[in-house]
């Protein structure tokens, strides 16, 4: 006969077997979001390359793939396609069907049908879209953070210790012994605000860097249109990574444009709209400026480039035979290798610290409480 408490032991853990493959599933999905992204705007991509090497139009590709029924692409896909049959070129109708591709790629094929070819911009895309690889590993290593050193439920408990628990640990320990408890046990009990207070902020930048993943570039695109506020283009312009990959698809754009004969006012705008960030649109309004006051594009264009050598390559790929497409090509790898360097030697010093810091707090904690409690014990003896 099976014994009560063996029986509780195997239904408990039968129970509780999904909810753990509950949160890895949730976890799986949150970690691809990126990718699943990626993957969906690739297959846009793709269908508007097929269509177009078969002669036909970017939005006759998309009516047509529409009809097929295929759920693969989601609502959005087929809703875009619904506005593309009332007759509305694509970008009009991508206007009205938001979040279906990312802010970049839709910018940049607004810009390839301003300039009437808009298979030229398709390789641009391309490039953009191997951002979302580096994207999910420097994630990994924020969910492994999560995942072993602090939990949702992690304020929590550091609540309960700093109001509950400690406060009652010092008045025991006050109330054996006259003599005053070691230093750092006083410094801890002392300073115990502090470091629930420094624990609870890791704990904030950590949950607001994984809305921030999951949302995606719909929370940024929100609040431009519905707040009127740039605030996270203000951010992203400033953190290397993500600031070197503008530059990347600010500098493919326009040497496309250039090459094409747009004028370089127009050039300008449309690569600054590719990247759908404020502070680069805002800063090409001022070399636009600067152009018509009879500036050159090679000094003008140094507001995107402190190093110079976006100019140096400008003037090269002016004064070459084979265009600027050409002569900015070594300078779109290097930006795509710094920016993936970057963001992952990011990551590894950000979750090492992280991690290192809630240790050297835990540990201070810790030995603070065994100092007073070898305190008590000697006192005692003393006693």
């Amino acid at each position: 006969m099976i014994q009560p408490h063996i029986l509780i032991a195997v239904l408990g853990a039968v129970f509780s077997i999904p909810p753990f493959l509950g949160i890895f599933w949730v976890g799986y999905f949150i970690l691809r979001l990126p990718l699943r992204r990626q993957e969906r705007a690739g297959f846009f991509l793709d269908l508007l390359e097929t269509g177009m090497q078969t002669g036909r139009s970017a939005e006759t590709s998309i009516i047509t793939f529409s009809e097929s029924q295929d759920r693969s692409m989601g609502v959005r896909f087929h809703l875009l396609a619904a506005y593309l049959e009332t007759g509305l070129r694509l970008g009009q109708a991508l206007d009205k069907v938001p979040h279906l591709l990312p802010p970049r790629i839709e910018a940049m094929l607004k810009t390839g049908e301003e300039v009437g070819d808009l298979k030229k911009v398709l390789p641009l895309c391309r490039r953009m879209l191997r951002d979302g690889v580096s994207q999910t590993q420097g994630a990994i290593n924020y969910l492994i953070l999560l995942a072993f050193v602090f939990t949702p439920l992690f304020p929590v408990p550091l609540v309960i210790l700093r109001v509950y628990i400690l406060p009652k640990w010092r008045d025991v320990f006050a109330g054996l012994s006259t003599t005053p408890l070691p230093p750092l046990t006083e410094f801890i009990f002392g300073e115990s605000f502090w470091f629930v207070r420094i624990q609870l902020l890791i704990a904030a930048i950590l949950y607001a860097g994984a809305l921030l993943y999951i949302v995606g570039p719909r929370l940024s695109v929100w609040m431009k249109n519905t707040l009127s506020i740039s605030l996270l283009d203000e951010i992203a312009f400033r953190i290397p990574w993500k600031l070197k990959r503008m530059q990347r698809d600010f500098s493919a754009m326009l040497a496309l444009l250039l090459d094409a004969g747009v004028p370089e006012p127009r050039a300008i705008q449309l690569a600054a709209d590719s990247t759908a960030n404020a502070v680069f649109i805002r800063r090409a309004a001022r070399v636009v400026t600067e152009l018509a006051s009879g500036k050159k594009l090679s000094d003008a264009i140094e507001r995107f480039d402190e190093t110079g050598e976006f100019r140096w390559r400008l003037d090269n790929g002016s004064k070459g035979q084979a265009g600027f497409t050409a002569a900015l090509s070594g300078w779109l790898e290097a930006l795509d290798a710094k920016a993936y360097q970057q963001e992952q030697s990011t990551a590894q010093v950000l979750t090492t610290g992280l991690v290192l810091l809630n240790g050297v707090m835990v540990g201070l904690v810790v030995t603070g409480i065994f100092q007073a409690l070898v305190w008590m014990i000697n006192d005692a003896v003393l006693w």
